[in-house]
Order: structure tokens, then C-alpha cells, then sequence
């Protein structure tokens, strides 16, 4: 005989699609394991095809396709409930992400992202920085960086390959108000590469989405001020 029962589920079993900036995937490899371990989750920390010397196929030439090509990944894994982190580039990445609509994402995280055009608001241009400029202009506190840079240099190459000279798309901020899922931005206000008042523009053009400023953190959250991060991230459903 077969009952009805009444069922109390308490595995709340999240996966996770981190994505890296401009430094590569030694950037969020810390932040992946924190996220695995206090989370119980499944964390997904690939490496952008072109980063760190891997392949990329010719027809890989922009910020959309590589958007597209995370979600197949997505469809052939048959994830679904699936939120989208990204940092800084991979945060342009996650908001091209979101856009799609694809039933595996419920939500995305953006940290620092880069991306729109904010008119007073530039993006640095990292090109030609010395360690000790990326150094001042990444992190709050100089000192507590990596030696002898703050963390992996920004592979430029790989990272134009997608974006283009401007590293910003002049349609993205009004494609954002299209955006289906909710989008947590994240900011760590001692940012020199993207202010904050760039953060808060990016946020405004996104629906639902919420503005979390992080004090005492520069361009790398997850890097400087991870367990505030993670805190921002877990509360995004």
C-alpha cells in the first residue's frame, strides 16, 4: 500500500558557475574551495578559452559567444538552479549570462564587474600597469597583495580578444533591463579599476537587482575580503 506522505527537504544542495577576470583562474580558485566547503555546493571554476594558453576556437570572439558557450556547458551537464559568479570580466560575462534566459540559471552574483559605459566613469585601462600600479589600483590595502604582484598579472591578449580595445559594450547597460533573474552586484569600494559609482550604475540598470558595497575591499573580493563575499553570495536564491 502506498501513502502520501508529507516531506520536510532539507538538502539544499546549490551549484555554482564561477568566473574569472582578467587575472585568471588562480583569482577565484580560493574563493571556488570556500564556496565548496562552507556551501556543501557543486562549484564549477572553468578557465576562458584563450586564458592561461588553452585553445579558442576563431569563432569564439566576443563577450555573448563565451556567454553561450557557459550555457551549453550548462545543458550538457543538465544542471539546473544553477548562480552565476563572476569578477570583474567574468562579471561582464555572468550579465551576458543572465541575459540569455536559460532555465539552468536562477540567479547571478556580479563583483566588480566591467562591461557598460558610465558616462563620467571610465574603466582603467590596465594595459602597460607595473605590478605595484595594479598593485595601488586593485587592492585596499597594497601590502597584503601577492608578491610581487596582486595576484596573476591580467592576461590583456586573451582578455581584448573578447572585449575589444574599449573593454565596454555601449549596448549592454540597456540590454540589462532585460534581464530575466535576479542579479546581486557586489562592490568593494576601494576599487580603482571600476568605482563604485560605476557599480551603482551597473546595478540601476538591472531589475530586481541589489547594490552591496563592501568596505575595505578593492577589485578582488574574492581575493581580499572573501568571507564577505561569501556572505553576499549566500544570500542570493
Amino acid at each position: 500500500m502506498t501513502s502520501e506522505l508529507t516531506l520536510l527537504d532539507l538538502d539544499h544542495t546549490r551549484t555554482f558557475l564561477l568566473l574569472h577576470g582578467g587575472g585568471g583562474v588562480p583569482t577565484m580558485a580560493g574563493f571556488a574551495h570556500l564556496l565548496a566547503e562552507r556551501a556543501h555546493a557543486r562549484v564549477l571554476l572553468p578557465t576562458h578559452p584563450g586564458f592561461g594558453g588553452t585553445p579558442k576556437p576563431d569563432d569564439l570572439i566576443d563577450v555573448a559567444g563565451l556567454a553561450r558557450t557557459y550555457v551549453d556547458l550548462l545543458d550538457r551537464l543538465d544542471l539546473t538552479g544553477v548562480t552565476v559568479i563572476g569578477n570583474s570580466f567574468g562579471g561582464w560575462v555572468a550579465a551576458e549570462i543572465a541575459l540569455l534566459g536559460s532555465p539552468r540559471v536562477s540567479s547571478a552574483v556580479i563583483a566588480n564587474g566591467i562591461g557598460v559605459e558610465v558616462g563620467g566613469h571610465p574603466v582603467t585601462d590596465v594595459r602597460g600597469l607595473s605590478p605595484a600600479e595594479l598593485r595601488k589600483l586593485s587592492w585596499h590595502d597594497p601590502s597584503k597583495a601577492p608578491q610581487p604582484a596582486a595576484g596573476p598579472g591580467p592576461d590583456v591578449q586573451a582578455l581584448i580578444g573578447y572585449t575589444g580595445p574599449a573593454m565596454a559594450d555601449p549596448t549592454l547597460a540597456a540590454r540589462l533591463g532585460q534581464t530575466p533573474v535576479p542579479v546581486h552586484v557586489v562592490w568593494g569600494e576601494s576599487d580603482g579599476i571600476v568605482s563604485p559609482e560605476y557599480g551603482k550604475a551597473f546595478a540601476a540598470a538591472i531589475p530586481r537587482s541589489t547594490f552591496t558595497p563592501l568596505p575595505r575591499t578593492g577589485h578582488l573580493p574574492q581575493v581580499e575580503s572573501p568571507e564577505a563575499l561569501l556572505d553576499a553570495v549566500l544570500s542570493v536564491r
